[in-house]
């Protein structure tokens, strides 16, 4: 693994330890957790923080069927939101490899246009979760954000906006970015994905495709 010099921000990993983050945010999160030394022992200590406060919090009373409402809540999400293990399970790390299984080549890919390739993950309806194939040298058009993204590389690198994007960095981009992203000439980028809303293509061919890609 190189060097992550990408990391994720303190709200998101707030919101992660917290319970906050859609599915489809909180995979992507997971995912970067199981490859980052770094971000991985501050959401430790978000957890710790938050083990803390729940330990000096007063009592409050609970109704009768809280506990099983709580069960029943637990037991209908999908394993891939629980806690995830570290590291990698095969070709993939681990809380993705829940998902899609280990081994990258057994994906069901769309292909998109321009030899992209798709994969959208099953997660909540809050957000959508999706594994990108792009090939090398390859630019994805100009676009901007209507929301939150999260990109997280799994092979290959990407610039964009004089910063290179390797395997474990994460790029955060939210309605105040509009990019060009760049994949680099010598390997194809694995990238997984989530957003929370389509994004905002500059281009009339992307734009009208748009709906049928579900991006």
């Amino acid at each position: 693994m190189t060097t992550i010099r990408h990391h994720l921000s303190d709200k998101l990993m707030l919101a992660y330890a917290a319970g906050q983050l859609p599915e489809a945010f909180s995979l992507v999160v997971a995912t970067h957790l199981s490859l980052c030394d770094a971000c991985r022992a501050e959401a430790a200590a978000f957890d710790a923080v938050g083990g803390a406060l729940l330990e000096e919090a007063g009592e409050s009373a609970m109704g009768a069927a809280a506990l099983d409402l709580a069960l029943a809540r637990i037991e209908s999400l999908p394993q891939e939101t629980r806690p995830a293990a570290r590291g990698r399970t095969g070709a993939l790390p681990a809380p993705l490899a829940g998902y899609v299984g280990s081994d990258p080549a057994a994906v069901r890919w769309r292909r998109v246009a321009g030899g992209v390739r798709q994969a959208i993950l099953p997660t909540g309806r809050e957000a959508s979760a999706r594994l990108l194939h792009i090939p090398a040298g390859t630019a994805i058009p100009d676009h901007g954000h209507r929301g939150l993204e999260l990109t997280l590389v799994l092979q290959g690198a990407f610039t964009d906006q004089g910063e290179r994007f390797g395997p474990g960095d994460v790029e955060i981009s939210d309605e105040s970015v509009e990019h060009r992203p760049v994949v680099l000439a010598d390997q194809d980028c694995l990238c997984l994905t989530a957003a929370d809303a389509p994004l905002r293509f500059r281009g009339l061919i992307p734009r009208l495709v748009q709906p049928f890609l579900r991006i």
